[in-house]
């Protein structure tokens, strides 16, 4: 379709491949992306493997040269117990540990699969955290696990979102008053979100150490660690409250720690939500920039091409040919050209 006279000549550069201009380029395809967050992906489990390797394994290899040392000197001041015999009894007591029961004293039993044992072990399922201390021996419990986890673990995700939502409805209640008193919703917003940061670490991952340090004999080091690889679903069984046979713990303690994990998780779980909001890069498209016929661009009137250049759509019924993006035009007011559209 040719420009009428009363157009003007820089309308005839509308061809049917019209490249963008660097200033207004297309968003290209979102593989590249991809790449480079797999490769920081593989990057980061590379660095977190050099760095456990270096720490870990001298302790691991000390760790087992001491039990060796150990195994060799109790083989020599009691001839009378045999190798074999000796690795019969360690198997024993592994497996004595592994079932619950504890050969230290006159203690034989722990008490994990009684009422408060089987609830907390219930609720290290739903919740995912699995710390591996302890697991089901029968049959039947076991298959009963795998339909309790197929329906436990969706309705804990339920229970998270909803509780998530509360705390975030709640943070806005406040970003709301406070953005009422200052007359500022931004800095209402960012106090907000930072006292919500701050409430649920002191709630969460400050104070509740304080408790394990009393009631597990533990370091307030030890005890941060285990509130946090609890709370992120981490679970690596190292540390577990309620296992030293020789204390005395009340009926209440479990019941809080569960009620701590399921608000913690809540909580960490917007947070780390916050975290990926900030992390995840926007992926455009060409329908996201929306342009004004009398900013010159609208993205209605524009297509992708697959190798990621602009391309005009045929110009319909009594509309005018439009310009190639990127290519800034102020013609007269007689002869502006519209964006399929009437003119103004």
């Amino acid at each position: 379709m040719a420009p009428g006279p009363g157009l003007p000549a820089s309308l005839a550069l509308c061809r049917p491949r019209a490249r963008a201009s660097p200033d207004h380029r297309a968003p290209e395809c979102p593989v590249p992306g991809t790449v480079l967050l797999l490769l920081a992906y593989l990057a980061y489990l590379a660095l977190g493997t050099c760095v456990f390797w270096v720490l870990e394994r001298p302790a691991a290899r000390d760790s087992s040269a001491r039990f060796q040392r150990d195994k060799w000197a109790l083989l020599q001041n009691f001839t009378c117990l045999d190798g074999p015999a000796l690795d019969s009894l360690i198997r024993g007591i592994v497996q004595a540990y592994q079932n619950g029961d504890i050969v230290l004293g006159n203690t034989t039993s722990m008490g994990r699969w009684e009422f408060m044992g089987s609830f907390f072990f219930s609720v290290s399922t739903v919740t995912t955290i699995g710390y591996g201390n302890l697991s089901p021996r029968t049959m039947a419990a076991r298959l009963f696990c795998i339909f309790f986890a197929l329906v436990g673990i969706p309705l804990n995700l339920v229970v998270l979102n909803r509780l998530g939502h509360l705390m975030q409805r709640g943070m806005h209640r406040c970003a709301r008053r406070l953005g009422g008193a200052r007359q500022d919703p931004t800095k209402a917003r960012w106090l907000a979100g930072a006292g919500a940061l701050l409430l649920g670490l002191l709630l969460f991952l400050l104070l509740p150490p304080l408790l394990f340090c009393h009631m597990e004999g533990w370091s307030y080091v030890e005890s941060f660690y285990f509130a946090f690889i609890t709370l992120s679903t981490v679970g690596f069984g190292d540390y577990v409250i309620g296992m030293d046979p020789s204390r005395r713990y009340p009926l209440w303690y479990k019941n809080t720690v569960s009620l701590w994990i399921l608000f913690g998780m809540a909580w960490l779980a917007l947070i780390i939500k916050f975290t990926l909001s900030l992390l995840e890069t926007p992926r455009g498209a060409c329908s996201r920039y929306h342009y004004s016929c009398k900013e010159n661009f609208k993205p209605r009137s524009c297509r992708q091409s697959p190798d990621g250049e602009a391309e005009p759509r045929l110009p319909q019924p009594g509309c005018r040919p439009e310009e190639p993006m990127g290519i800034r035009q102020h013609p007269e007011p007689s002869t502006q050209a519209s964006c399929c559209g009437k003119d103004n």
